[in-house]
């Protein structure tokens, strides 16, 4: 063997020694920077964990339930005027001494005098008309001469019925005797409905007053 040939074995022994040392630093390069990433990983994962914490966390809408209702007793009605009727029939209470049926014929008996009864109802639009003609001076001064009795046949039916010779109509108007006879033949001068008065002249209610006074007057 030569010289030459003994240098160059010796020089590859060598670098055979060195190649593992180099391997040995690039595995623990690679290990130190796999560290090094995992652990910039885990910081990250604090730093994100540390900025949510740090964001206060909205509100939770409450739920859009209505109020409670607040249940309150409604206000008193007021009292009509006087004279006036809380479903807005004047009738003149104030000037016209109104009797229920069983009190007037017993006022009528006592005193002798005649009755003039009228049925309405409340619902009756020409009920509401008939009442204004007792607004009328000369009604108001006539009715002094009667008892003056109004009955709602919705409410006292029985005497409803007995009171309907040409039906049960509303408003009718009928004129009797002290002891409480019916004057059949004093009425409106219509062929039907004759117990129906002009609900807008108190001319015709007053001609009826003035009959059944004149049939009183004669001798019986």
């Amino acid at each position: 063997m030569t010289k030459d040939q003994g240098k160059r074995g010796e020089r590859g022994r060598k670098k055979g020694k060195e190649a593992p040392a180099k391997g040995s630093w690039g595995s623990l390069a690679a290990a130190i920077g796999a560290v090094a990433m995992l652990g910039a990983l885990l910081y990250g994962s604090f730093k994100a964990e540390d900025s949510t914490a740090s964001v206060s966390p909205e509100p939770v809408p409450a739920a859009t339930t209505a109020p409670p209702a607040v249940t309150t007793a409604p206000a008193p009605r007021p009292p009509p005027p006087p004279g006036k009727s809380a479903n807005g029939e004047n009738w003149n209470d104030a000037q016209i001494a109104w009797q229920s049926y069983e009190a007037g014929m017993a006022r009528a008996k006592a005193e002798n005098k005649p009755v003039c009864l009228v049925f309405y109802t409340a619902w009756c639009p020409h009920c509401r008309n008939y009442a204004n003609v007792f607004q009328d001076p000369r009604i108001v001064t006539r009715a002094k001469d009667f008892v003056m009795i109004r009955v709602n046949p919705d409410d006292e039916s029985a005497i409803g019925d007995r009171y309907a010779p040409d039906g049960s109509y509303v408003p009718r108007t009928f004129f009797l005797a002290p002891d409480g006879a019916l004057m059949a033949d004093v009425h409106a001068p219509r062929p039907k409905f004759q117990h129906f008065y002009d609900e807008n002249d108190p001319g015709s209610l007053l001609g009826g007053m003035d009959a059944a006074l004149r049939k009183l007057a004669r001798p019986m």
